[in-house]
């Protein structure tokens, strides 16, 4: 009996330490920010890109970056080549040259597009009004995501309006999260 209450805690245990984020789609994400108005943040990717795939693993899968995503934002996770349909500001946005039969890289995604992304992976972050605030393209690892998710939680990137603040920002910011 005492081994298996034993047992019993130690799962209990790791999986409350195994966050992951809970994704949700644009569409869902909009609809949540009507009754409880949060951030947005959303993991734009596809599927032949390995960075992309690399950031799932080592950054988003990051127990500490999982936390503070699930707990401060609506986590939207959009294929920037799929065939979702994502209404955004009174359009409905599709990939009407997405081609089924195609390997590798297919045609973008008329959101990604509205988006102006231009690389994979690409994090876009959206204010609780559904507007975009920024864009972030590339890899990034835990620490470098840090600094992007506490400062457009804390609504710090109001008052970063030049190169200069920007670079000070980040120069004493106090990383916490662990590669």
């Amino acid at each position: 009996m005492k081994y298996t209450l034993l047992l019993v805690l130690l799962i209990f245990t790791t999986t409350l330490s195994a966050q992951e984020v809970e994704w949700m789609s644009m569409n869902d994400a909009l609809e949540a920010q009507k009754e409880n108005p949060k951030k947005i943040f959303v993991d734009v990717y596809t599927d032949w890109c390995g960075p992309c795939k690399l950031m799932d693993k080592k950054t988003l899968q990051n127990k500490d970056v999982a936390k503070y995503i699930s707990n401060n934002y609506y986590a939207v996770k959009f294929n920037a080549e799929g065939t979702e349909e994502v209404n955004y500001n009174d359009f409905t946005y599709t990939n009407p040259n997405y081609n089924p039969d195609r390997k590798g890289r297919n045609s973008q995604h008329l959101f990604a597009h509205a988006l102006k992304i231009t690389g994979y992976p690409s994090i876009v972050f959206f204010d609780e009004t559904g507007k975009v605030i920024a864009p972030v393209v590339g890899y990034q690892s835990p620490t470098q995501l840090e600094v992007y998710l506490k400062m457009i939680n804390n609504d710090d990137y109001k008052r970063l309006n030049t190169a200069e603040a920007w670079n000070a920002y980040k120069d004493n910011f106090n990383y916490k999260f662990k590669n």
